[in-house]
Parts: structure tokens; sequence; C-alpha cells
């Protein structure tokens, strides 16, 4: 617990908890701040605090010593108090426009991934069918982001236990398109890219789930796995009129830049930029979100693994440019801010990076309600990125339930 002092010897530049009283009990935007003037310990008084918590480490100055904290006069300005609560229902009403966009984006997510499903399930029997309802999804979102002057990346927390295909393959069309727009790809290069990102596993479907769930495969199933690429072709040749770019992000998505790949071991620049694209979203994705979920990565976690680790097998220029488009902080990161707060990354902005927004961990307030701090509206930055296995669990279960990173994303001009 940290050391208790009395009001009357705060000063600008001492950092304080408020966390004893709620967030609307209060007129300031955060529980925890650093005084920045005198009008801010004027209104702690008007609060009828006689004391509050205070962090040394976090302090730019000292309290007053006992012996020269003086009696103040007290003002209880209403107009500088009301002044502030409005400014704090005003942001109130932003948050909850923030939260409505989050579950309209949940919402869309959820539609779409359920369309792909069908698409993908709809392919063998009725593959044109499918395939000009899986042109129209492309659409929507290619028309979303084509000329968006920034792009807003969000964090999805779907209900679902158990997402199928059509999740995964809902992120990597996400995701190759987030990175085929930075990449400045042309309307017709986005579209064959979501196509073929939509389409890019359609071969599992013919390889047993004890195959797919093995991430020990001795080498006979890893053969069998790896065929999954060219029962995907077999599958893709039932559409008619399906563009060569697209079969190639099939055929192709597997390849690696050091040509240690499959299924041809083709090198660098001979493997098709959009298939170069497809595999670093899938490969992040896969990562992300694997079979077992004990497995996972965090974000950063990923984004490391495939910079330090993994590099070798994806195109540097790409591979640079994703790391850019996902963010500094991608959503589904736990952080520490420089308030002692925790939170997890709920959205970033191509306009700026480093400053998402942020689901504060509060346990005196309902998931539901959760604080979403703007980082653009607050002094606070992020001191680090925290492993949720570094963290309560309680912590992770409030901020991340599912355990899933799923994305979608939108334009804005």
């Amino acid at each position: 617990m940290k050391p208790r002092i009395a009001v009357d010897r705060l000063q600008p530049g001492v950092f304080i908890s408020l966390d004893e009283l709620r967030w609307l009990d209060h007129p300031f935007l955060l529980n925890r701040f650093r005084l920045s003037d005198e009008e801010q310990i004027r209104v702690l008084r008007s609060l009828g605090l006689d004391t509050v918590e205070w962090d040394p480490e976090r302090s730019t100055a000292e309290p007053l010593p006992e012996e020269q904290a003086a009696e103040v006069e007290v003002d209880f300005s209403a107009s500088v108090i009301d002044s502030m609560l409005d400014i704090k229902r005003s942001r109130t009403e932003r948050v909850r426009a923030q939260r409505e966009g989050l579950a309209r984006c949940e919402r869309l997510f959820e539609q779409e991934a359920t369309g792909v499903g069908e698409i993908l399930r709809d392919l063998g029997g009725r593959p044109n069918e499918a395939y000009s309802r899986a042109k129209s999804t492309v659409g929507r979102l290619v028309g979303g982001l084509l000329n968006a002057e920034s792009v807003a990346v969000h964090l999805v927390n779907l209900k679902v236990k158990e997402p199928g295909p059509a999740h995964h393959a809902m992120n990597v069309v996400v995701l190759s398109l987030l990175l085929g727009k930075a990449a400045q790809l042309a309307e017709e290069e986005m579209r064959w890219l979501g196509l073929g990102a939509m389409f890019h596993d359609l071969g599992k479907q013919d390889v047993p789930a004890r195959v797919l769930r093995n991430p020990q495969r001795p080498p006979a199933e890893e053969q069998f796995y790896q065929a999954h690429v060219g029962y995907g072709i077999k599958h893709a040749a039932a559409i008619n009129d399906l563009p060569v770019a697209v079969k190639n992000i099939i055929a192709c998505h597997h390849e690696r830049w050091d040509g240690q790949g499959f299924p041809n071991r083709l090198a660098g620049t001979k493997i098709p930029r959009l298939a170069r694209i497809a595999a670093i979203a899938n490969r992040y994705d896969n990562l992300c979100n694997p079979f077992d979920l004990r497995q996972a990565k965090t974000p950063a976690e990923a984004l490391a693994a495939m910079f330090k680790q993994e590099n070798s097998r994806y195109d540097p220029e790409l591979l640079q440019l994703f790391i850019k488009s996902i963010g500094v902080y991608p959503p589904g990161s736990f952080v520490a801010l420089s308030d002692g707060s925790i939170g997890l990354v709920v959205e970033s902005n191509s306009d700026d990076l480093l400053h998402p927004l942020i689901m504060l961990y509060d346990p005196g307030v309902p998931r539901g309600e959760a604080l979403l701090l703007d980082l653009r509206e607050t002094d606070s930055t992020i001191e680090a990125v925290i492993s949720p296995a570094k963290l309560p669990v309680e912590v992770v279960e409030y901020l991340a339930p599912r355990g899933r990173i799923d994305y979608y994303v939108e334009g804005a001009r």
C-alpha cells in the first residue's frame, strides 16, 4: 500500500491515487495522476478528502513539509468543479461512443466470419455461387480501406469458444489487406489479395484434424499436412475464371524467402508478391491463435518471433511494413502504463501508433463498463508490454477472457 499524506501537504508534481473513490465520484480524468496545478488541490479539498495516497517513485516533487503546510482558505468555486465535471461528462460520452464502435466492429467481424464460413462450405457444391459471394465480401472490405486517410485496427472480443477455419480466414483477409494497403496495392490487386487470403487454406478440409492439430508431426504426417496446398488448388479449379494471382496465393503461401518453404521451394522475388503478403498475415495469426491456446504468443511476442527468429522466411521490406502497420503496440497487447495501471490495447490507429486506445483493469468496475483510455488525451504513456503469464489470473480474465486475438479494420477520411 502506498503512503498517505494530508491534502494540505500536496503541491504540483506529487503523484496521487484516488482508488478509494469510484471514477464517477470525482471530476478528474483518471484515478491516478500527477498534480499539475493548485486548482486540482483545491478540488481535492472540496471533495472532502483529508488525505490521499501518493507515489514517491512517480512524483517529480516532494510533499510540503508538515511545518510548512499552511492553512489555506478554500475556494469552493462551483464553476471550477462544474467545468471539470462537464469535461468528464464529455469524455464519458466519448467513451460510450468508443465502446459502441468496438461493439459494432465485433458484430461486423462476426457477420463477415459467418459469411466466410458459409462460402468455404459451399465451395464444394456450388463453387461459382460461393465465389460470387466471396467477391462481394472482399469488395466491402477493400472499399472501406482504399480511400481511407487512416486505418484503425480493432481487437475483436468474440463470444464463441471454438472458432473454426472461417475465423482464421477472416483474420488473414483483414491482416493481408492492412498490409496490402500499406504496400500501396492497386484496387484490383487488393481484391485478388483478399480472395487469396480467404481461400488460402481450402485444402485443409481434406487433412485429418489430428494431423492439423499436431505441432510435432512425424515425417509422414508432415507430408500429409503439406499436401493441403495441392488439395486447395484442386478445389479452386472448380471456380470459373479464378484469377491466376488468387491461385498463386493458395499455391505459394507456405513458400519462404530463403527457399526453405513448400511445395516448390521458391525463393525471394520468385514468390508472387501477393503470396508473400498473405504468408506474413497467415503466420502472425497462427502464432497468436494456435490450436492449443496455451501455446499462443502475445502480439508483441509474435512480431518479435517473426522479426528476430524467422526473418529469413519473409520478404524483409514487407515484414517491416507489416510491423509498422499492425502498430508499435498491436491490439491484444497487455501493457503497463506510467501511472501504474494495467491495460489491454483494444484499438490502434495508423495516425498515431504510440497512443492507442486502452481498456483499463479496475476490479471495482464491471468488465462491461471498463474504462477506455485514449492515450492521446492524457499524460499517461506505455512503459512496457507485459506477458499475460506474468499477470494475476484475475487481471487476464478481466481484460481478455477468451484468449483469442481477432482483428477488424476500418478506414477513416
